[in-house]
């Protein structure tokens, strides 16, 4: 299988969208902390989404991965060598 990791999860627009919408909520709602790690990095209003992305991404990982799985218990059983490169 292809490793995803170099393309980006969202399209740009989304991407823009919500780093416009976390600048705003950072930039009225939290205080530079003295200390890394002071405060929370997420602020509350982004907390149930983030999550929620978080479940999704993880969801779409294990679910790929068991696919990958399966096909290749099933290429096994089968006497079929997967091709090259893939």
């Amino acid at each position: 299988m292809s490793d995803e990791t170099d393309a980006p999860a969202l399209p740009e627009p989304v991407r823009d969208h919500l780093g416009q919408q976390l600048r705003a909520a950072l930039q009225t709602e939290t205080q530079k902390p003295a200390f890394l790690g002071d405060e929370e990095s997420v602020p509350e209003p982004f907390a149930p989404q983030i999550e929620r992305l978080e479940t999704r991404l993880k969801t779409h990982r294990h679910g790929t991965e068991a696919v990958e799985r399966t096909l290749d218990g099933l290429l096994d059983d089968l006497g079929v060598a997967p091709k090259a490169g893939a």
